[in-house]
């Protein structure tokens, strides 16, 4: 997984204050594809290396969220293995959740990266000191986010996030060091 080598000083800027990371499941975290299965049990496909970048992330001690309009028992289990803080299922309005998650990190706006795909992130997103869409988000979430990353949802789009900002804080020789 690489990150683009070159930032502007704006999104270096932003994500170098993030200390909350607060994503989208369907689309953002997986491809957006939800199989039935033939006794209805759900399916969803998840990235690995968006699974170890948010395990990383709560490594050097910073926090992540999930809002999420559907409600699913496998999304609590990938939730719990991911170290996820905070997690709203079902919220088909977010914005709500999205405060009652500042108030409980007590952080403010500027501290918070929200990534998204669609409509439903956009209250969110106009808030967020850093907003990022997925490559493959909806034109108007494009429009107002402050980066679009090059890997699409499901497929990468968290890990390259989680990795800018790690490095934009100076953290990420800190992940490194585990490994090496």
């Amino acid at each position: 997984m690489s990150t683009p080598s070159v930032v502007s000083h704006d999104i270096a800027q932003r994500a170098s204050h993030v200390s909350v990371l607060l994503i989208d499941v369907d689309g953002v975290l997986t491809d957006g594809r939800i199989v039935y299965a033939n006794y209805g049990d759900e399916l969803k496909f998840f990235d690995v290396q968006d699974g170890a970048g948010l395990v990383f992330w709560n490594r050097v001690g910073l926090k992540s969220a999930i809002i999420t309009a559907r409600t699913s028992k496998l999304m609590k289990r990938r939730a719990k293995e991911m170290r996820i803080d905070f997690l709203a299922q079902g919220r088909l309005l977010k914005l709500p959740s999205y405060e009652q998650m500042l108030k409980r990190f007590r952080v403010n706006h500027e501290q918070v990266c929200v990534i998204g795909d669609d409509l439903m992130e956009l209250p969110m997103l106009h808030r967020a000191g850093f907003a990022v869409a997925v490559a493959n988000a909806v034109p108007e979430v494009k429009a107002i986010s402050h980066y679009v990353t090059q890997r699409a949802g499901g497929r990468g789009a968290v890990r390259e996030v989680v990795e800018l900002i790690l490095k934009a804080k100076g953290l990420w020789e800190q992940v490194l060091q585990r490994y090496q």
